[in-house]
């Protein structure tokens, strides 16, 4: 009940700030790992560097594809069934979570590391760039339980109620993330391979934390060995539940590397270490429309729930307005400045221009995404998984892949950056489509329960 007093609020506004503070402490600690080791990598190795951990980049998502499936399957069944007072069954779908996690770490580790140089030169690897993230990837599929379990495992936590200790876990890896680049990278002169380690390292001291949380009796579900076999039911309903995510990341993963092998093609290794510090800058600029919509979802959902139309109209209206002023404050500022934020990554004049070049042409669209990141999360607390699916499929899929294949035959490497606000355009257009008659359906529902009956607060 404590949940309901929670969402049960007047002051939706600040519910949604106090539900967006935390998960944007969240996000920006998992994206400072990547970002962190490029920063390092393109000051101490350079633009061949940089490259490299852009060719890496979508097979370390297919990790994070493997702990969405099980983290967010298997968390959105531990909190249903913590709900109906069903710890039991809480715990087996816990250890039905980290079963698969392990295997399909195993899987995706022994494939990698069968043959690296081969998947590389598959993704767009060049002779250049081969040397320098071959070190990277081996060390990272090494180390691979350690990314997937980090994932998974801040899910998992999450669903018995418990924010605290994913959040410590996560800033603990991220810390130490760059005190380990710090050392191996400069001092030590490791490389890229230095990177690597200090990724690998830091995901496992975030691991060994929640591990410990688990066997030390502080949390409320606990993990047992016979849990860990598998009850092919409930494997089946974390899937059914964490698919969606598991493909919208792979098809994230397999979009980014088309787009290496294009940026490749026509520009080179210069145009692949471009996008990947565009890439990385692009993450926290969008990261505030980001977590508004995680914060938008279980407000929204609650008052849907309890049919009160007007305040789940009332958070829509607000996360729509914040997430869009958020963006475009982004946009004037990584549009007027771009090179401020480049030089953090790397130094060199011809990689800065090119940077810049691609950064104003990618950043057009901005100003419209943050809309789109909350309408995709409206969809899902509303229970419209066909509308959810094609706000956040459509625009990888639907869009940016044709984009990516087409244009770059008429504009060759501007093709490749026009890709990008094009497919933002038209993914505005499909969401708006599908959000007018959704506002529709509410206001409707709102005046017919004015209606019929006589408002109660």
């Amino acid at each position: 009940m404590s949940k309901h007093t929670v969402f049960d609020t007047d002051n939706i506004g600040k519910l949604l700030l106090k539900l967006t503070i935390p998960a944007f402490i969240g996000m920006a600690v998992i994206s400072l790992y990547n970002v962190v080791d490029t920063i390092f990598v393109g000051q101490y190795v350079g633009k061949l560097g940089i490259a490299a951990l852009s060719i890496v980049f979508p097979i370390q998502m297919l990790s994070m594809a493997i702990g969405h499936l099980t983290g967010m399957g298997g968390a959105a069944l531990i909190s249903m069934s913590i709900g109906k007072g069903d710890k039991t069954r809480a715990e087996q779908i816990l250890g039905n979570a980290i079963t698969p996690t392990i295997v399909f770490s195993a899987i995706l580790m022994i494939f990698g590391l069968s043959n690296t140089d081969f998947w590389l030169k598959l993704i767009g690897a060049s002779d250049s760039v081969l040397p320098y993230a071959s070190d990277y990837l081996r060390i990272i599929l090494i180390g691979m339980f350690f990314q997937t379990f980090a994932m998974s495992f801040n899910f998992l936590i999450r669903a018995e109620g418990n924010v605290r200790v994913p959040m410590i876990s996560m800033i603990i890896g991220a810390v130490l993330n760059i005190v380990l680049d710090a050392i191996f990278i400069i001092p030590l002169g490791l490389g890229v391979a230095g990177a690597a380690w200090a990724t690998i390292i830091a995901q496992l001291v975030s691991v060994v934390y929640c591990v410990y949380y688990y066997l030390s009796g502080r949390s409320f579900l606990k993990i047992y060995l016979k849990n860990l076999l598998i009850n092919w039911k409930i494997l089946g309903s974390i899937f059914a539940i964490g698919i969606s995510s598991f493909v919208m990341m792979m098809a994230t993963s397999i979009c980014a590397i088309i787009i290496n092998r294009v940026l490749n093609q026509y520009g080179g290794d210069l145009a692949v270490s471009a996008y990947g510090i565009i890439n990385r800058i692009m993450m926290f600029a969008l990261m505030p429309g980001m977590v508004i919509g995680q914060g938008l979802q279980p407000i929204l959902g609650f008052n849907y729930g309890a049919k009160r139309y007007d305040r789940g109209l009332k958070v829509i209206k607000i996360a729509v307005t914040a997430a869009t002023v958020c963006c475009v404050a982004a946009f004037i500022v990584l549009y007027s400045f771009p090179e401020l934020f480049v030089r953090i990554f790397n130094s060199d004049p011809e990689l800065i221009a090119l940077t810049v070049y691609g950064a104003r042409r990618i950043f057009i669209a901005m100003p419209i995404i943050g809309f789109m990141m909350v309408s995709s999360t409206m969809f899902q607390a509303l229970g419209k998984p066909v509308q959810a699916f094609l706000s956040s499929v459509s625009r990888t899929v639907l869009f940016l892949l044709p984009a990516v294949l087409i244009l770059p035959h008429y504009w060759q490497l501007d093709g490749v950056w026009l890709a990008f606000p094009i497919t933002d355009g038209l993914t505005f257009t499909l969401v708006l489509s599908l959000f007018i008659p959704q506002i529709r359906q509410l206001v409707g529902l709102r005046k017919n329960q004015l209606q019929n009956e006589p408002y109660r607060n």
